[in-house]
């Protein structure tokens, strides 16, 4: 049952800690470097340690330890055996800033497909991947060109379109509600405009 995968890659921009990481064994933090791919612009990500405390055997002890090693010295090293288990899921590689405008650029040339700047790092690292070419390599993407305009249109001279859904983004009206600088009160409206079933409500 289930997606057969034969494993996953991890596709980062500049902002590598996990392809050092997967590397090394050593999550270093640095500096952040702002890129065109920004939801990728991170360091230290709470999804990591969630895998981390997998690969640890879900022991939440050796886990702490590490996160307290990530506070204090903005960096841990992972045990051999967590690594290896990591190594077995995983593999890891980057794009930088012109290989993922190239991506962008290959695209639209190729197959007139506009791709954001995310999915192009994760196109660009698809391409470097080893692997068994009997085997299809996916990659998955959530991000619409279209939030990224001059990313895109610097690298291909394309502007992206909204989707047909939000076409009409620019002309429709905008609302607007106040509210006091008070965590009741934004608790209460967002309840009065939830669509999430209230207490009491006839089911």
């Amino acid at each position: 049952m289930g997606l057969p995968i034969d494993r996953l890659v991890v596709a980062t921009n500049v902002n590598d800690i996990l392809v050092r990481t997967f590397a090394t064994g050593a999550y270093e933090v640095r500096d952040v470097v702002a890129t065109t791919s920004p939801s990728m612009d991170i360091q230290v990500s709470s999804n990591f340690e969630r895998l981390v405390f997998d690969a640890c055997g879900r022991d939440s002890q050796a886990v702490r330890a590490l996160m307290a090693s990530l506070a204090q010295s903005r960096r841990f090293v992972l045990s051999a055996s967590a690594l290896k288990e990591l190594r077995s899921l995983f593999a890891a590689d980057r794009a930088d800033e012109q290989e993922s405008a190239a991506e962008i650029r290959a695209w639209m040339r190729e197959a007139n497909y506009c791709v954001d700047p995310h999915t192009a790092v994760a196109l660009a690292v698809a391409e470097k991947e080893t692997r068994d070419p009997s085997v299809p390599m996916v990659v998955l993407s959530t991000a619409h060109p279209a939030k990224f305009p001059d990313a895109v249109k610097a690298a291909c001279g394309v502007v992206p379109a909204l989707p047909d859904k939000l076409a009409d983004l620019a002309k429709r009206n905008e609302r607007v509600t106040v509210l006091p600088a008070d965590q009741t009160a934004v608790e209460r409206y967002v309840t009065s405009v939830s669509r999430a079933p209230r207490e009491g409500a006839a089911a």
